[in-house]
């Protein structure tokens, strides 16, 4: 990860700057917002350095593991537009590179021939199965800054968030 504290000292110095000149500005709401944009960048810059080896992007491993975590190893490409927050024609090329790779299929729904369904291949799921476990002790490590406890309390506020957000009526 890059220098992390630098971009947070600038951002708090910021929005200090910032509230100072424009009265009414929501400082912790702002600073929440910044803090978490900037965190979830640096995971994703760390994801997609993670699997630029296996010439994958984010977007890609998250489509792959969409159909790897569904019930039946399938789903139709607007389902994963939908789940993945990826426009339709980003889709069709992150499905275009998993079937080429032979980590996925594309054939008709039997009920509907018009509908398209994408299922994971044993490929599909081997390729899962031996990328992920190396990730698992730098992902407890990212958070072994916090205790089993405020795991648990940031997991619950960020689903709250993320729920309240799905709801809340934007101006």
């Amino acid at each position: 990860m890059s220098n992390l504290k630098a971009c947070v000292d600038a951002l708090y110095e910021g929005v200090d700057r910032v509230a100072d000149n424009i009265p009414g500005l929501p400082k912790c709401e702002v600073l929440l917002i910044r803090l978490l944009l900037l965190t979830g960048e640096a995971l994703q810059r760390d994801v997609e350095n993670k699997l630029k080896p296996f010439d994958m992007n984010d977007s890609d491993f998250r489509t792959l593991m969409m159909l790897y975590s569904s019930a039946d190893g399938s789903s139709t490409p607007g389902e994963l537009c939908a789940l993945a927050e990826q426009k339709p024609t980003n889709m069709t090329r992150i499905t275009n590179l998993l079937v080429k790779r032979g980590l996925i299929t594309r054939s008709n729904a039997t009920h509907d021939r018009r509908q398209v369904v994408l299922t994971i291949t044993a490929d599909g799921r081997r390729f899962v199965r031996k990328l992920l476990p190396p990730m698992f002790p730098e992902v407890v490590t990212k958070f072994s800054c916090f205790s089993q406890t405020e795991r648990q309390t940031f997991e619950r506020l960020l689903k709250k968030l993320a729920l309240h957000l799905d709801t809340a009526d934007t101006p």
